[in-house]
């Protein structure tokens, strides 16, 4: 203890005084940058470093006063930075789960102990987070890092994983990234944005004097975004993950196309999220509601009202009432009034009814909160909202009206339902293609709550047991990715090159047989009427045609997917499943005509073809008996009230095919993807494309509805674009080559979509007569997006 020894009981409870910290307990923030003369270095290997010659950046406060500077790390710095967390990864997961999780927890104390200075470092860099949030994220994912070996088997860390965030996301949704990684044994560099650089650094100082190893957890500074693709070009890194705006990520994604680095975006900052009054809801509450989401100072989503016509009158009333005497909201500059006016009086040249606090001034940085009544769904403001206290209400008649409403933004991160009814809030929540849906209250977080933006609104799930596995792998295999440049590749001509051999094959009966493709449930001829010449791999005699597929033919596979996947997501577990068990049975009884299309190139004995024929049925049948197994379920919520996690169906996911065990690879992702509920789009193996063809006849005899499931052949490069392209595709799992895989890292964009790359050369390592657990449950992961429902009790 600090002080004299002889200090009686008595003495040190009086004081309370705590032992030796890197951070003292009573000092400030003021104090704590003073300590390092408001000129804060990079974080490396447990200590701060502060290169010589290097640019600095300055971090302002809300009244634009200097709080501090950052070094920017270039190229050196993130070499160094690597290494060493390569070697904190080693230290870092080698210790065992308990004594990991003893960090944590310690870590816990150390933040209650400098509760003041976090508190206060946060309110001047506006880095929105109290230290009980950051208290609770420690408990819950010590507790994971205790458990993983027991509840989380045949998964192992993924090693060094880049964590970078835009300059307007909150410490919060930086350190639901920063934890679970830590939790489940990987060190992790940070790249923060400008409004957390400092409390990163914090914080980055507090774990190490709680016992993490130098090197688990490194903080580089920078200018901007681009720091995070710097990042990426280190071969030791294995994975990034991204958290802030849209625009951000987009140019994160841009830069780091064809290095080799998985990466993942959660679009947190800037959504716009539907909030929907039923006429069942308590009203005062749900006003009172509103208007706490909507006017916040810095708010991280953009609200849209919906109110159910017979309570239209009631709601604006109170509006009115309460917003009576709100004081005007300060807006971030004089640009976005400009915004603001431009939004007003485009709302008011369509009709829209005001609903002010007070008369807007003719100019200045403020305004008063403001609800724009009658505002139509297509509506600019609406589409792309523009910052400040801006509310646009909408109306609707019915609760498909209210889902269609609420499904009309591109974004998919929240809703909330106010309704007393809880059968309708939960109908509403289940049709609503968002990640999070509160009842009757808003904007709860938890790191027990998976936050799984749907649409244009992430690629990946942050929190709860779902969101630790972004950062594991199955033991059973190795780096789906190898680390490689970017090669030379103009994108708008990537997949325009002609396909080889392009024919219209005679009719005559001497001639090789002609396949067809699968489009919405019917055999067919490609759109071009073409065709392509399939020969052995050493060259040699024509041994069949295939279909020589194009952009239109992917768009009337999508057209026809689409229709037919919300019906076949609504189908019970126990329906999908029997389907699947039909498809078994079926491809068993064509067991021979499988097999030769598996032979006939030359590359399989007959034996070695029935056989994989054998292992297709059999892993038709895993995937079969997993859609009942695997569910979501109630999560224990520190808070009163209950919280669901469910897995939904992705919508339409392209598959383009490896070379590799033509028809067992097929199966297995085609069973992972319909087994959950999707509808796919396959593109055959460009090199053997028979097995997959063949497989027609056998989806012909099953029972899956018609445009579940289409196949394609033809260019591989070609039929990659059509699907990037196509803005109804959710996800698209690929194996090709690394032109590819950067042309789809580079593309899939806008909107986003969840990509599954691996490599054609050696499959990621993947062996496809294998069915461990853990392989087949990261493909049912892949293939599912989460939603979490919180409904609070008295």
């Amino acid at each position: 203890m600090a002080g004299s020894a002889t200090k009686t009981v008595y003495d040190i409870f009086q004081s309370m005084e705590y032992g030796p910290a890197a951070v003292s307990s009573t000092v400030t923030a003021q104090a704590w940058l003073d300590h390092h003369s408001r000129s804060l270095g990079l974080f490396i290997d447990g200590k701060f470093v502060r290169p010589a010659d290097r640019q600095s950046c300055s971090l302002t406060d809300s009244k634009g006063a200097n709080v501090c500077t950052t070094v920017c790390a270039v190229e050196d710095d993130v070499s160094l930075c690597a290494s060493s967390a390569v070697n904190g990864y080693k230290a870092w997961s080698g210790m065992t789960c308990h004594s990991r999780a003893k960090v944590l927890l310690r870590l816990v104390s150390s933040l209650g102990q400098h509760t003041k200075c976090v508190l206060e470092l946060c309110e001047l860099c506006e880095a929105s987070c109290s230290p009980s949030a950051l208290v609770r994220l420690l408990q819950y994912y010590s507790s994971w890092a205790q458990l993983r070996d027991t509840l989380i088997t045949n998964w192992t860390p993924l090693g060094v994983v880049a964590v970078v965030v835009s300059d307007d996301c909150s410490l919060y949704s930086l350190m639901l990234k920063v934890l679970p990684a830590l939790a489940m044994g990987n060190s992790v560099i940070v790249v923060p944005g400008r409004s957390t650089a400092a409390p990163a650094l914090l914080l980055a100082q507090l774990f190490v004097g709680a016992g993490l190893p130098a090197g688990a957890l490194n903080v580089l500074t920078g200018s901007d975004i681009m720091l995070g693709a710097t990042v990426a070009q280190d071969p030791r890194i294995s994975y990034i993950t991204y958290c802030g705006n849209k625009q951000d990520g987009v140019k994160l994604c841009k830069a780091t196309a064809g290095m080799g680095v998985p990466i993942s975006v959660s679009p947190c900052i800037g959504a716009t999220c539907p909030f929907i009054i039923f006429e069942s809801a308590d009203i005062d509450s749900a006003v009172d509601g509103v208007i706490e989401a909507a006017f916040k100072k810095k708010k991280e989503v953009h609200w849209v009202l919906c109110v159910q016509e017979s309570a239209l009158d009631s709601v604006v009333a109170r509006l009115s009432l309460r917003m009576s005497g709100m004081k005007c909201v300060g807006l971030s500059s004089e640009a976005d009034r400009v915004l603001v006016d431009a939004a007003v009086q485009e709302a008011q040249q369509q009709g829209v009814k005001l609903v002010q606090s007070c008369t807007a001034a003719p100019s200045g940085a403020l305004y008063p909160p403001t609800v724009l009544c009658g505002a139509a769904p297509s509506s600019s403001f609406v589409v792309n909202p523009c910052p400040g206290p801006l509310l646009p209400l909408m109306t609707f008649r019915s609760n498909t009206e209210a889902v269609t409403l609420g499904n009309h933004s591109p974004h998919g991160l929240a809703a909330s339902i106010w309704t007393e009814d809880l059968t309708l809030a939960l109908e509403t929540a289940k049709s609503l293609s968002v990640g999070s849906v509160w009842v009757n209250s808003h904007s709860v977080s938890d790191p027990c709550l998976p936050v799984s933006g749907h649409k244009d609104s992430g690629t990946c799930t942050d929190g709860g047991q779902e969101g630790l596995y972004q950062f594991l792998r199955p033991s059973c295999c190795s780096c789906p990715l190898p680390s490689s440049s970017p090669v030379s590749l103009d994108y708008t001509k990537f997949g325009t090159a002609a396909s080889p051999a392009i024919i219209v094959p005679d009719e005559s009966a001497s001639s090789p047989k002609s396949y067809l493709q699968f489009v919405g449930g019917k055999a067919c001829k490609a759109e071009s009427g073409c065709s392509v010449a399939v020969q052995p791999p050493g060259g040699g005699s024509v041994l069949a045609y295939c279909p020589d597929g194009g952009r239109k033919d992917v768009r009337n596979a999508v057209e026809a997917a689409s229709k037919v996947q919300p019906g076949w997501m609504k189908k019970s577990p126990s329906a999908r499943a029997q389907s699947l068990y039909s498809l078994a049975k079926n491809l068993e009884s064509k067991k021979k005509d499988m097999a030769a299309s598996l032979s006939i190139q030359g590359t399989l004995s007959a034996e070695e073809a029935e056989n994989e024929v054998d292992i297709s049925s059999a892993r038709l049948s895993d995937w079969a008996a997993y859609c009942e197994k695997l569910q979501g379920g109630s999560l224990p919520m520190p808070q009163s009230g209950s919280a669901l996690s469910i897995p939904e169906a992705l919508g339409v996911v392209g598959l383009v095919l490896p070379d590799k065990n033509p028809l067992l690879s097929m199966v297995t992702l085609l069973g992972a993807a319909i087994a959950t509920g999707n509808a796919v789009i396959m593109v055959p193996s460009q090199k053997n494309p028979l097995p997959a063809l063949a497989f027609i006849q056998v989806l012909q005899a099953s029972d899956l509805p018609a445009g579940l499931v289409n196949i394609i052949s033809g260019s591989r490069d070609q039929l990659t674009v059509a699907l990037a392209n196509h803005s109804v595709l959710k996800a698209i799992w690929y194996w090709g080559s690394a032109e590819g895989r950067q042309y789809l890292q580079y593309s899939c964009t806008c909107p986003l979509k969840t990509l599954r790359l691996s490599c054609q050369t050696d499959d990621g390592g993947m062996d496809w007569t294998q069915s461990h657990p853990s392989l087949l449950e990261d493909m049912w992961r892949s293939a599912v997006q989460w939603k979490s429902v919180w409904i609070p009790t008295a």
